[in-house]
């Protein structure tokens, strides 16, 4: 019969969306390089494409919901959601890594840098560093009991246990909070400023983003548990949980680097703040 579906593909009909992301980043990115030479209006610019983006991804990810209600996420569908997840987490891996390349770059061969940091690494001009068995001891800590809460909230909802699903959430949320409060923290008293050498811009660069990663994967968590108490997720269909359970691994891990090669690696030899 003429129109009929005889395949579990969801042809998605024409949308403004995708072009609208595309030239809110292209504006983000203009006003970012603008800002960032002092070129009048550059911050404002910045602001609208960072907004634009904000609208994009809301109005984006609330049609993939609606299209979940409606019945369109077959399995095909799931399966395909499930590919671009992992594709998406595979090029946030390789964002870090270039942040760790440069990291071990510049303390592996401080001597091509002679002139910026003094032929040694942390630079002469870092006097001290944090403890890494301090605060960010703590946080890791936090990050890793903060996984095992949304794994309990994940195998919670594969079992049909709404309440452990909510409870695995609000906890692994608040542990992200938590967790941001104590970097704003530790920032706020670092015994260096952001630039001025490899080491503070590489620190600041690194952590900086990975916090920023944790925010959003909090964020990300928060739509999760509004959903839950509106009864959304099933235990066979519940990608857009799992999609916030694999991103949130995901920043556990690139943290425990972080902790390791920049905290206790990166800061040998120097003392503690």
């Amino acid at each position: 019969m003429a129109g009929s579906v005889n395949h579990q593909y969801h042809i998605l009909a024409p949308d403004i969306l995708p072009f609208m992301g595309s030239m809110s980043a292209l504006t983000a990115t203009s006003g970012g390089v603008l800002a960032m030479h002092g070129m009048a209006g550059g911050k404002y610019v910045l602001l609208a494409g960072f907004l634009g983006l904000i609208y994009t991804m809301y109005s984006w990810w609330s049609k993939v919901v609606q299209e979940a209600h409606q019945g369109h996420h077959t399995p095909v569908v799931q399966l395909h959601l499930r590919y671009g997840m992992i594709t998406f987490i595979a090029s946030e891996v390789m964002f870090f890594v270039g942040w760790f390349w440069a990291f071990f770059d510049f303390a592996l061969f401080p001597s091509a840098l002679s002139e910026v940091v003094g032929g040694q690494f942390p630079p002469k001009a870092i006097e001290a560093v944090m403890n890494p068995f301090d605060l960010p001891l703590l946080n890791t800590m936090i990050l890793l009991c903060s996984g095992t809460t949304v794994t309990w909230a994940h195998h919670s909802l594969i079992h049909g246990d709404r309440d452990g699903l909510k409870k695995g959430l609000w906890a692994t949320i608040l542990l992200g909070i938590l967790f941001s409060a104590i970097q704003a923290y530790e920032y706020s008293h670092a015994p260096f400023d952001f630039g001025g050498n490899t080491y503070s811009s590489a620190f600041y660069m690194a952590t900086g983003f990975h916090g920023f990663h944790v925010l959003v994967g909090t964020i990300f968590l928060i739509v999760c548990l509004k959903r839950a108490y509106n009864g959304d997720f099933t235990p066979k269909q519940h990608f857009g949980f799992e999609a916030a359970a694999w991103y949130w691994h995901f920043v556990d891990v690139v943290w425990l680097f972080l902790f390791v090669a920049i905290y206790i690696w990166g800061s040998w030899g120097v003392p503690y703040h």
